[in-house]
């Protein structure tokens, strides 16, 4: 009895989808892809970042890009994506592109700009830190193997052997020890290089330049030797991966022309950033430095507020990962742990209660998607 009212409101629930994808379409402009898999069976999710909205949960045998493609249409004013590195859903957004120009452009409802797709950071700077972490535990285990030897020298001189032949080992055992803490020292120096570059701003506040982010990133790659650094240098030398600063930076002269005024506000909105995550002294800090700034502006442009409102929209848009994707995707992950399938129509039905829904705490509090 109990499947049969899941799967009467499930039916309801995908009727009443279309027509609330039908009135979102013109407000969708960024969609974060996914692919979940249960029992072998791809799951698409897409998640709208700013609003934390669940546009879409197809279920398909396939995952050529098929889906994506399907997905994607149903978003005719898209204009960025943000995925991983997998080639279903790259085919799918170059499928979807060349439909899009195909179309008559004069069409309102579609959008005559080609999408653009960027890559997750979040999984590249996830792969740093894991490739840290096994280079620290190996400097580790090698100091752990030198001073087992050193040990084993010194119980030799006690015991009155000859210690000659013990004592090359430890040599040679510290050796290759300082050898492995170097590369990780040198390695976790690049890591630090590479998140500055991929950084939205840098440490003064200052918007990233999307022409020197690539040399650093050739700077930091050269640094890292080995074999296993290789799919993240892949990662790094992708254009892709740098999409989201020139998308932060190319619209800001649309609402503001001055340069200096855009670099005044880019400090302010940097410090205002960094007030709401700060506490204790450091939000008083913060709070003195939003004044300064805040009177720097006016002196620049007595109606400031307005053209600063444009600048922080602009700013609010721009994504770099697919974190919103991650959370929905958080809401299937009860089914691929325990039951290891859900139906198209179960989906459906977590979909609009998720778009219904509430949140009860985070910076969307109060709110619906």
């Amino acid at each position: 009895m109990v499947g049969r009212w899941v799967q009467a409101v499930a039916a309801q629930a995908g009727r009443l989808l279309v027509v609330l994808d039908l009135a979102w379409q013109a407000r969708v402009r960024g969609l974060c892809l996914d692919a979940i898999f249960l029992h072998r069976a791809p799951v698409l999710m897409a998640s709208e970042p700013n609003r934390m909205a669940w546009m879409a949960g197809q279920r398909g045998p396939e995952r050529r890009g098929e889906r994506g493609y399907e997905v994607i249409t149903k978003w005719p004013c898209l204009e960025h994506v943000i995925a991983d590195g997998g080639q279903g859903l790259e085919r799918g957004v170059k499928r979807a592109n060349a439909a899009r120009c195909a179309q008559d452009e004069a069409a309102e409802t579609v959008s005559s700009q080609a999408m653009t797709m960027g890559l997750d950071v979040f999984h590249t700077q996830r792969a740093l830190e894991r490739l840290l972490q096994r280079q620290g535990k190996h400097a580790a285990r090698q100091r752990d193997t030198a001073r087992q030897a050193d040990a084993k020298v010194a119980r030799d001189k006690r015991q009155g052997r000859d210690p000659r032949g013990v004592s090359g080992v430890a040599g040679r055992a510290w050796h290759k020890a300082e050898a492995r803490c170097e590369q990780a020292v040198n390695a976790q120096e690049a890591v630090h290089q590479m998140a500055a570059a991929l950084a939205w701003l840098d440490a003064k506040g200052r918007l990233s330049c999307r022409q020197t982010a690539p040399a650093h990133l050739d700077e930091a790659s050269q640094q890292l030797p080995g074999a296993g650094w290789s799919k993240v240098k892949r990662f790094l030398s992708d254009e892709r991966t740098l999409s989201h600063v020139a998308r932060r930076r190319e619209p800001l002269p649309a609402p503001v022309s001055d340069p200096v005024l855009r670099d005044t506000f880019t400090r302010l909105w940097y410090v205002n950033d960094q007030r709401r995550q700060a506490s204790g002294d450091a939000c008083m800090r913060c709070r003195q430095l939003v004044v300064i700034e805040q009177v720097r502006c006016e002196r620049l442009g007595p109606q400031w507020q307005s053209a600063y409102r444009q600048v922080d929209e602009v700013r609010r848009h721009a994504v770099r990962a697919r974190s919103a994707v991650e959370c929905v995707t958080s809401v299937v992950r009860m089914h691929q742990g325990r039951h290891r399938h859900v139906s198209q129509g179960l989906l459906d039905l977590k979909r609009v209660y998720w778009n219904c829904h509430v949140f009860r705490e985070g910076k969307r509090k109060g709110k619906s998607p």
